[in-house]
């Protein structure tokens, strides 16, 4: 895992949302960010589809969000550009939603799964990183987005590791 205070790492993929590269140095400076690794076929992320929408709608003045997919589309290609910017429209979600297609930012945020979450400060140190909150898709607890919605106010160390599908890597 990426060590607390780390700088965001920075990138330029392509997002979805509008087919145009977005570059993380458009970020506004005055606002903490929230990058997440997500997918459209992970039954975890489906799962925190309402929580991604609660937060985004609460915090959006405070955090700025951007989503970003990894996986291989040649052997998943529910995750393929075209199938996000459509998952997009249905939840209606404007944030960027940016693919990965080499998978080098993954690697650089050293994520490992969907959904994998950084909550970066105002700074751009990171403050969180690791799940949402300890529901899943069978373990019968409802989303909260309770570890998410904490680190926003205070670094705790003791964070907790994502939960979900790994990431689907090229061969």
């Amino acid at each position: 895992m990426l060590n607390l205070d780390t700088k965001l790492p920075e990138f330029n993929l392509l997002n979805t949302v509008n087919n145009k590269n977005f570059n993380s140095n458009l970020l506004p400076k005055d606002k903490g960010k929230l990058i997440m690794f997500i997918c459209n076929h992970c039954p975890f992320v489906i799962h925190y589809h309402d929580q991604i929408i609660d937060i985004n709608n609460k915090y959006q003045d405070k955090i700025e969000f951007v989503a970003i997919s990894s996986n291989d589309v040649k052997n998943y290609p529910e995750d393929a550009p075209e199938r996000m910017q459509e998952l997009w429209q249905k939840l209606g979600l404007k944030f960027p939603y940016l693919y990965d297609e080499s998978q080098e930012i993954a690697k650089k945020y050293q994520a490992e799964c969907t959904p994998e979450f950084y909550l970066f400060n105002k700074n751009n140190e990171l403050i969180y990183r690791g799940r949402m909150d300890n529901s899943s898709p069978n373990n019968n607890k409802n989303s909260t987005g309770i570890d998410l919605r904490i680190a926003e106010k205070e670094i705790d160390s003791s964070q907790y590791p994502s939960m979900g599908c790994n990431i689907k890597w090229k061969k």
